[in-house]
């Protein structure tokens, strides 16, 4: 199986891939996790330079077919390198983040649903066609509202340089909020099975979630 976990900024993505990946190895499966992009290979260089802002200063001053291309190329390089033979081969693969990224966050910085549609066409085709990655088996959409996420993302390390300043699409809630709204679009129109990650403004516990997503596996 090829299970993603997916989710705006902030969603518990990397907490709860963990917790995935360890309860499947207690229940004896062959298992792998990955996570995207892959910051210590030289293939995600032009996803650092767009996060730190070195092709402009908003997340909306770059196409979101660039932007993508970018994050794709990590993909490829990652699943050719490290984990495709595995998956062939029977193994099952857990990751944070994966395509869906793609159709979340830059698909948020279109306007009309014709403009969203066409874009999400072009990014299955791109990757899972002319890129030939694989389809995910499952996606599961960790629904994380913004002002919970922004409450969880204070005081966090940037992924790329350690320190706490944020990338362009973090330091944006404008652009964070729309990422969201995308988000709950495209999860809808794709069939990913959703998790409501908070309810009346209260963060729901680590292991509520965990539960919720070892019973839809």
């Amino acid at each position: 199986m090829f299970i993603v976990l997916e989710g705006t900024d902030s969603s518990g993505k990397q907490t709860q891939t963990e917790l995935l990946y360890e309860y499947m190895k207690q229940k004896g499966k062959n298992v792998r996790k990955i996570a995207f992009p892959d910051y210590d290979s030289a293939s995600s260089a032009l996803v650092k330079m767009y996060l730190s802002g070195e092709f402009g200063k908003s997340a909306d001053s770059v196409s979101p077919y660039a932007a993508s291309s970018f994050y794709a190329v990590d993909r490829y390089a990652s699943y050719k390198r490290d984990w495709g033979e595995f998956l062939k081969n029977g193994g099952t693969v857990i990751a944070d983040r994966y395509t869906t990224s793609n159709m979340i966050h830059q698909c948020a910085k279109l306007k009309t649903e014709a403009e969203k549609e066409a874009f999400l066409d072009w990014v299955s085709d791109f990757e899972y066609v002319k890129l030939g990655l694989p389809k995910p088996d499952k996606v599961i959409f960790l629904n994380m509202p913004p002002d919970a996420a922004r409450r969880l993302m204070s005081g966090r390390a940037n992924k790329i340089t350690g320190k706490e300043a944020l990338d362009i699409h973090e330091a944006d809630p404008e652009y964070m909020k729309r990422s969201y709204q995308n988000a709950v679009y495209v999860a809808k129109k794709r069939g990913w099975s959703e998790i409501m990650c908070a309810e009346g403004g209260t963060i729901r516990s680590i292991e509520e979630i965990h539960k919720e997503i070892t019973g839809i596996i």
